[in-house]
């Protein structure tokens, strides 16, 4: 039985690379779907010794299968954007402690207590619709912030920035968390209406989430920083990355590059042999470790892009041609 003692709580290389073979074989024998492709690729519990050897589950697989590790009732179902007709993923959770779990103890590692900060949210395609694993994050710190002014915007750009406005008159630490699209409407409306928002700097965390949703060009990194940073006033715009697959997130605190919490970690596959990695510092396929998945599957091949450095940190690039345009920091160069 593994706990959330055993995934919360892992202090060392060692123990992480110990927990993730306890968790594939655990996923190996109740999971079907992934079974099944481990078997495909002539990979079973036997023969997989080390981290490097675990098979990696497709993303596109939360699109056509149910990918399950358990025989609980599902409590919860958290599900992609996509365009009308498009296939969209749909990720079960039987236990959604495990998220809360993860996300809360993800943010407080990279942030701190939440109570010393006033959340505002910036959300509006994903409040628009149902099934957003990021609303229910962010809704849940908003709530444990525990600040009055805590809260979501949809598209009252005037009421948001009057609020940012007079918590930065009070000295008030704020995290701001935008999709990309609705932050540079946001600077555009204050530059319009002459409410200036350069000078929220010193107490304003902006942390973008990704995501034009079709509404404005993509746009690289470096470009789509410095206007928000210029807009806003901030010297580093922090990211967060996650997805409707996963259930933790890594986060960036500036110049694009994200570290993630321990139960989570980065490898990064060869884009023309998928069963093999590439060395620190060189673009590849993005596999996310994720053992906080342990009700689905813990391994998954996305379809972004990136490169892994020797602290640990890594960078998302972009994506694979012909994938589907998804929010959650996939920027395309």
């Amino acid at each position: 039985m593994i706990t959330p003692e055993d995934i919360f709580h892992i202090g060392s290389k060692k123990e992480f690379e110990k927990i993730t073979l306890k968790v594939f074989r655990y996923q190996y024998d109740t999971n079907k779907v992934y079974q099944q492709f481990c078997q495909f690729l002539n990979k079973d519990k036997t023969n997989v010794k080390s981290i490097a050897e675990i098979p990696f589950l497709p993303i596109q697989f939360f699109k056509s299968h149910d990918v399950i590790s358990s025989n609980e009732p599902v409590q919860h179902i958290f599900t992609s954007s996509g365009t009308t007709g498009m296939q969209t993923s749909k990720h079960l959770v039987t236990d959604v402690r495990w998220y809360e779990q993860s996300y809360r103890l993800g943010f407080s590692q990279f942030y701190g207590n939440i109570e010393d900060y006033c959340v505002l949210a910036l959300l509006p395609s994903y409040l628009e619709r149902e099934g957003s694993s990021l609303i229910y994050m962010v809704k849940d710190l908003i709530e444990s912030s525990r600040h009055e002014d805590s809260g979501f915007y949809l598209n009252n750009y005037a009421e948001l920035v009057a609020k940012l406005q007079k918590l930065n008159r009070e000295g008030q630490n704020v995290i701001l968390i935008g999709v990309t699209y609705a932050l540079l409407d946001l600077i555009e409306y204050a530059q319009a209406t002459s409410f200036p928002l350069e000078g929220l700097g010193s107490n304003l965390i902006l942390m973008e989430t990704g995501g034009m949703k079709g509404k404005r060009k993509e746009m690289i990194r470096e470009e789509l920083h410095a206007q928000l940073s210029a807009g806003f006033g901030v010297s580093k715009i922090h990211s967060e990355y996650g997805m409707t697959e996963l259930l933790s997130q890594a986060y960036s605190m500036g110049d694009g590059l994200f570290e993630c919490p321990p139960w989570m970690q980065i490898l990064i596959r060869d884009t023309e042999d998928a069963l093999t990695y590439v060395p620190e510092g060189k673009t590849g396929g993005i596999n996310v470790i994720d053992l906080a998945n342990i009700n689905s599957c813990s391994f998954i091949a996305t379809q972004d892009l990136g490169k892994k450095y020797p602290n640990h940190s890594f960078e998302v690039l972009g994506r694979f041609d012909h994938s589907d345009i998804r929010g959650c920091n996939l920027l395309v160069v």
